[in-house]
């Protein structure tokens, strides 16, 4: 037999063989962020495993980042969806370039997170990270699929606006770093700046071409994009860190349901940027429910 147990088994080899099997029976409590993305990625994250035979518990929509992770810490969730990024953040490495190089990113925060025994499974190749989009008009009409294509349009005096909050204009990690690494200037007459604005006013803008904007400080998987005719321009040098959603899971459940691994790579391989901004929009715009969503995504995966 393969797995034939020895006779002489230590009471802790016992002990520790009775847990796992009680590991095993137990629901994986499965949490998410809270926001739509949050809500989709974590409904894809149940659905998947109940459909494989996976008992889950919800607890979705748990709350902003420092309280999913604490509570994935400290036991009391065991899988929430997480974005590679962050790991700056949780290991106190923002100074480190190694968070604008996807792989590089995905491999620090796996290896970081695997010693206090938290395990990063697949990544999605979607990027939610800070972008700037234009109008899809625009886009087609002048070429433009990169922000050096913007920067060469600029310079050969096209028409551009770009609306955009506060925080996106004045820090140095925002605007002024895609400017330096591109070539361009911005003149206070190119920029609609939104006191607060966040993303969702300042696609409106552009969409709605307010004072002449046709341009927008975006994230790369915003749901209203599709939806308002915005394309994000590719950030071809890697100026801002990478986004990338993976699950993050504790490795003793990941031990318990060894399969989970395979089959969440599954779905999170299958989503790139354009498919994570429609299931958003799904959400966001057409207002449908995250579950719903979800289960139609993961039927068409089926298909």
């Amino acid at each position: 037999m393969r797995f034939m147990l020895k006779p002489l088994l230590s009471a802790v080899s016992l002990s520790l063989l009775t847990l796992s099997a009680a590991n095993a029976n137990d629901p994986v409590v499965v949490a998410s962020k809270i926001d739509t993305e949050g809500a989709v990625l974590g409904e894809l994250i149940i659905q998947t495993l109940e459909r494989n035979g996976i008992p889950t518990e919800d607890r979705l929509q748990l709350g902003a980042t420092n309280v999913v992770r604490t509570a994935l810490s400290a036991g009391e969730i065991d899988i929430y969806p997480e974005y590679t990024g962050n790991g700056a953040f949780f290991h106190d490495m923002a100074d480190s370039d190694v968070w604008k190089n996807a792989d590089q990113a995905y491999q620090t925060a796996r290896d970081k997170d695997a010693e206090d025994g938290l395990v990063w499974l697949a990544p999605a190749s979607a990027n939610n990270t800070w972008a700037m989009s234009i109008r899809q008009d625009v886009a087609n009409e002048h070429d433009l699929k990169t922000l050096e294509d913007l920067a060469a349009y600029i310079a050969e005096g096209g028409e551009f606006k770009f609306a955009a909050s506060a925080e996106f204009v004045e820090s140095a990690q925002a605007l002024p770093a895609f400017q330096q690494a591109y070539g361009f200037e911005l003149s206070d007459d190119q920029l609609l700046v939104l006191s607060g604005g966040n993303t969702a006013a300042t696609m409106r803008a552009a969409a709605q071409q307010t004072s002449g904007v046709n341009g927008a400080m975006t994230y790369g998987t915003d749901g209203g994009l599709s939806a308002l005719g915005l394309l994000v321009l590719e950030d071809t040098k890697g100026v801002q860190p990478v986004y990338q959603p993976a699950p993050v899971v504790r490795e003793s459940v990941l031990d318990a349901y060894p399969d989970m691994a395979l089959l969440l790579e599954r779905v999170f391989s299958s989503l790139d940027e354009v498919t994570l901004q429609e299931l958003n929009a799904d959400v966001a715009v057409n207002g449908l429910s995250a579950d719903q969503v979800a289960s139609d995504y993961l039927d068409s995966l089926d298909d």
